[in-house]
């Protein structure tokens, strides 16, 4: 389950799943957070022998005792101050290393998430959500668990302590501290029931905002070309100001919460010292157990005053782990009480695929198609035909609104992202390079490949390049190292595919980049290192389609014509006129 989320957004976790995803990190470290709570109850405990003392030492100075007996009580003071000292430091200590482990975790576990999230999830979402997610509400939750999360601990088992001795002294005195109190347990309340919410909202608008903004500088050239500078400035605009709006939301609740805390810690001593002082001429109680009640309740002030300043952070950062917990309703989910699905053969099949965006008409219309194993496959038509969609479709990063694609008889869009990848490997000509060198980047298809592997696959793609870089496979690639151009990250790509040995190569528009020689050497070598896969192109060069075994022509969303090259050119239809167009006929 999730609360609800804009539409396109990642989903957020709702409060039960964040507390068992608390709870499953505290047991994942539960000896050592035992370990801390056992020090901090001792720590308190040690805490409560001061004012206790302190009290002992105005009775008896009261009932004429000796300096020497006041100056044994005054040591013990010392002495218990000290061990609190030290215990305090130590579960400081053991709770910084319990945040720093959990911490971790919790990063690599996003890592593993954010890998997992099937690539149309994060089309719809936005790179700016995501990374968001990843770093400030990741960061946030690291603060929590490194330094809110322990302070907190601590306070509460000291507030706890404090306010038993004061019961155990008189319960009239603790009585009247705890009601003494309730103005900040209502203001406390009162804030909880709106923070989570209002932070929520906030983190949203800051993803909304680090989108706007990822957006207008990665299309840069394409904002200034289309002149459309002042529509993005104002989409950025208002992104801001949903943000200021947000951020003067939670800082509203903060004013009201803080002021109603300080006047709140003064009721209860005051209540303490008039009612104990009619106690205490009335002979109800010594003149010792009032200071040393209000010596504790003042004392409460500093460990309710931790909580209290932590309460922004563990509010934030709640919201912030119900938006990284939330990553995980994203992912791909096998269906409940079924195993894992495990494709017969590798026959992919179409059958009356529909398939819209974001709700609008269909780009695709009943299409019907089978690619046989083995099989070089060419799709081909105008503009705006449907190819990158059915290309889409086939490689599993969409599903069909209605109809079914499969492999081996399973949806693919239903195969975990391992097995799909097994499967199916959909290559665009969006490519990246990762910082390291250039065995790291090709590692990354085959983490066990060979040094004799990797200048295999260069080979097969056409990266001759590779012999002019100052220190071959250990040449560092990106910022301060060396920077490929476009054909070169292409054919990195393209050699990552060739070490992955997938069963099924969609190949759109993935030589683009190439000159047109180059990039047909490039796929006809990925056709003879891949003997025996299946290849789909997506063909914009026409030439790709003439070394198909088959050619599908796609037009309006439909298929429309289905055979050899040499069939559909004598056929004299739609293939035949692009043919001819081609060649200048």
């Amino acid at each position: 389950m999730s609360t609800p989320s804009a539409a396109g957004s990642l989903p957020v976790a709702e409060p039960s799943r964040v507390r068992r995803a608390a709870l499953r990190l505290i047991r994942l470290d539960g000896r050592a957070f035992a370990a801390v709570i056992a020090l901090n109850a001792l720590a308190a405990g040690a805490g409560l022998v001061g004012p206790w003392l302190l009290g002992r030492i105005v009775d008896e100075v009261k009932a004429g005792a000796g300096v020497g007996a006041v100056d044994r009580l005054a040591l013990v003071i010392l002495a218990f101050a000290l061990v609190q000292l030290l215990l305090s430091r130590y579960a400081s200590y053991l709770g910084h290393r319990f945040g720093e482990r959990t911490l971790a975790r919790v990063r690599e576990q996003f890592a593993d998430r954010a890998l997992a999230l099937p690539a149309s999830v994060i089309e719809r979402a936005g790179t700016g959500d995501l990374t968001t997610r990843g770093t400030a509400d990741v960061a946030a939750v690291g603060t929590t668990l490194r330094d809110a999360g322990p302070e907190v601990l601590i306070a509460a088992v000291q507030a706890a302590f404090i306010l038993g001795a004061v019961f155990t002294l008189d319960p009239l005195l603790g009585a009247c501290g705890v009601l003494g109190l309730l103005g900040i347990w209502f203001a406390a309340r009162w804030y909880l029931r709106r923070a989570v919410t209002a932070y929520l909202d906030e983190g949203a608008a800051n993803s909304a905002l680090a989108e706007q903004l990822a957006a207008t500088t990665t299309g840069a050239r394409t904002v200034e070309a289309l002149g459309l500078e002042r529509r993005r400035l104002e989409a950025c605009r208002q992104a801001v100001e949903e943000c200021r709006r947000t951020r003067t939301r939670t800082l509203f609740l903060r004013s009201v919460l803080f002021p109603i805390v300080d006047v709140s810690y003064v009721i209860p001593v005051a209540g303490v010292l008039l009612i104990g002082g009619v106690m205490t001429q009335g002979g109800g109680m010594t003149l010792g157990t009032v200071v040393a009640a209000a010596l504790y309740l003042r004392q409460l002030s500093h460990p309710l005053d931790t909580v209290l300043f932590h309460l922004e952070n563990l509010q934030s950062s709640s919201a912030s782990f119900a938006r990284v917990e939330g990553l995980a309703l994203a992912s791909r989910q096998e269906p409940a009480g079924a195993g894992p699905s495990v494709p017969a053969s590798d026959r992919l099949e179409v059958a009356g695929a529909h398939y819209a965006y974001d709700s609008g008409p269909d780009v695709l219309r009943g299409v019907d198609l089978t690619v046989q194993p083995g099989e070089r496959l060419a799709i081909v038509g105008p503009s705006g035909a449907g190819k990158t969609t059915l290309g889409r479709l086939l490689a599993g990063v969409d599903r069909p609104r209605a109809g079914t694609v499969t492999v081996g008889g399973v949806p693919v869009a239903d195969l975990d992202p391992d097995r799909l990848r097994e499967r199916v490997i959909l290559v665009t000509q969006e490519h990246h390079v990762f910082l390291g060198t250039v065995r790291d980047n090709l590692r990354i298809a085959a983490p066990s490949a060979t040094d004799a592997d990797l200048h295999a696959a260069l080979t097969a793609v056409g990266a001759d390049w590779i012999g002019d870089l100052p220190d071959g496979l250990d040449t560092d690639l990106g910022p301060g190292g060396h920077r490929l151009d476009g054909a070169q990250t292409q054919q990195v790509a393209l050699a990552r595919v060739v070490l992955a040995d997938p069963h099924t190569l969609i190949l759109d528009e993935a030589t683009a980049l190439l000159d047109p020689g180059t990039a047909r050497h490039t796929e006809r070598a990925l056709a003879a290192v891949l003997a025996g896969r299946t290849v789909i192109a997506i063909a914009h060069r026409l030439q790709t389609a003439h070394d198909a075994d088959r050619v599908a022509v796609m037009q309006d969303g439909r298929l429309t014509e289905l055979g050899t090259h040499h069939d559909l050119v004598a056929a004299g239809g739609t293939y035949a006129a692009l043919w001819h167009s081609w060649h200048g006929d």
